[in-house]
């Protein structure tokens, strides 16, 4: 799509500024490959769950650059309140502000007089004064504004597109352009861990030990049924099945541990009739030999577990009771349960599991959790930072506090870090 930006000059010379906001209000005027058309179109999803994670996770607008000329990019009808009004209402402003943590301090304050209708977050928010009809708000708020408006605009030609899709284009590009565009909805952006990593590679003897510190909830559950119970439906065996077998679990491991669990209940013999086949096929060593993928958030969170499944996303499945005494088992604080089921509540399951990740670990996870098994890897760097400080540290000690280099390298990971690893083990 074409970005319409608005040429606006400024004061002091005739130099056009370029609008940095998209408004894509036209088709293309050029052609694109469909390679290219998909890549772009993904590329725009990265960035849009970006900000949506951002903004889900309470960072701030102008954490993630909102301009502060957006009102004028937008060219929408508003003006700033004359400073007389101002002047007369500033007590009402000032308690507004007060609440929000935003004191009045500044001489130049702007406010926008607007209908109240038009910033309905806002006002839910109790973030603006209203008076007459109007709400009168901040400049640090206008982006309410703009997403009022760009969502109206979006809306309506969104309507427009998908009357034209269904009935002109859908069907004749039902071999070419169809499927790229209706699988974008569901496309899953991250690797797809077919490969195991050689630092994520477990061995059956250390599998209990990683599974309590680094499995994330949903592969965590399910390997504590399974020794459990000793059994997994079909559903719950192909979702732990493959997480294992994207962390490095070999196919004759992965043969011997689902053995020794399904035997105590079914005998080895109706094993190895019944589900080896099965595990040698999700490894790609029987039927058509597919090389099958460990299953995306995406897809965890989609599926519908019924009566006695243990496969599927906790925190869309669990009750909240029984949530947050899975929760509490894994070492989630009362604070951070409090973040993690406010999430929950709110249906962003993905960001429930990355401050959960982020409290378990002592550390943040910017990219936000989008696979199971990004959540495995990520957990077993950490860790892996936190031996290696320790073994540094106590090199250091007997070396003397000449031993530079060590003490270059403890610098480092604490920065990385954010300290939290060096903390925790000088305290």
């Amino acid at each position: 799509m074409e970005i319409m930006r608005p040429q606006k000059k400024t004061s002091t010379d005739d130099v056009a500024v370029v609008s940095t906001i998209p408004l894509y209000r036209t088709p293309p005027v050029l052609e694109v490959r469909l390679e290219d058309f998909e890549l772009f179109a993904i590329d725009r999803l990265r960035v849009l769950k970006g900000i949506s994670d951002e903004l889900y996770r309470g960072k701030k607008p102008d954490e993630i650059e909102e301009p502060k000329a957006i009102l004028a990019e937008f060219d929408l009808p508003y003006k700033a309140v004359s400073n007389a009004e101002l002047e007369s209402m500033k007590e009402k402003l000032t308690q507004v502000a007060r609440s929000l943590g935003q004191p009045l301090t500044s001489a130049d304050t702007v406010f926008y007089k607007v209908p109240f209708e038009e910033v309905p977050e806002l006002v839910a928010g109790r973030r603006v004064y209203i008076h007459k009809g109007h709400a009168y708000v901040a400049m640090n708020q206008v982006v309410s504004l703009v997403v009022t408006q760009f969502r109206s605009n979006l809306s309506k030609d969104l309507i427009l597109a998908n009357r034209k899709w269904t009935s002109m284009i859908s069907e004749k590009e039902k071999n070419r352009l169809t499927p790229i565009v209706e699988s974008l909805s569901t496309s899953y952006l991250g690797p797809d861990y077919s490969e195991a990593k050689k630092f994520a590679e477990i061995s059956l003897k250390d599998i209990d030990q990683v599974a309590n510190s680094s499995f994330p909830l949903c592969m965590r559950h399910l390997f504590e049924k399974l020794r459990e119970d000793h059994h997994l439906k079909y559903g719950g065996r192909m979702q732990l099945g493959l997480f294992l077998k994207g962390v490095g679990l070999t196919l004759d491991d992965a043969l011997v541990f689902w053995k020794s669990e399904f035997s105590k209940k079914v005998g080895a013999e109706r094993f190895d009739k019944e589900y080896a086949y099965s595990i040698r096929h999700s490894y790609g060593k029987e039927g058509k030999r597919v090389d099958y993928t460990p299953y995306s958030c995406q897809k965890v969170i989609s599926s519908t577990p019924g009566v006695g499944d243990h496969h599927g996303c906790p925190y869309r499945h669990f009750s909240e009771d029984n949530l947050r005494a899975a929760l509490s088992k894994m070492g989630v604080s009362s604070r951070a349960m409090t973040d993690v089921m406010d999430k929950v509540q709110n249906k962003h399951y993905q960001i429930a599991c990355t401050l959960t990740f982020e409290a378990i670990h002592g550390s943040s996870c910017d990219a936000g959790i989008n696979h199971p098994n990004q959540y495995f890897s990520e957990s077993q760097k950490i860790l892996q930072s936190k031996v290696s400080i320790l073994v540094c540290w106590n090199h250091a000690f007997r070396r003397g506090p000449d031993d530079i280099f060590c003490l270059v390298f403890l610098v480092s990971l604490r920065v990385r870090s954010k300290g939290n690893a060096f903390t925790e083990l000088c305290t």
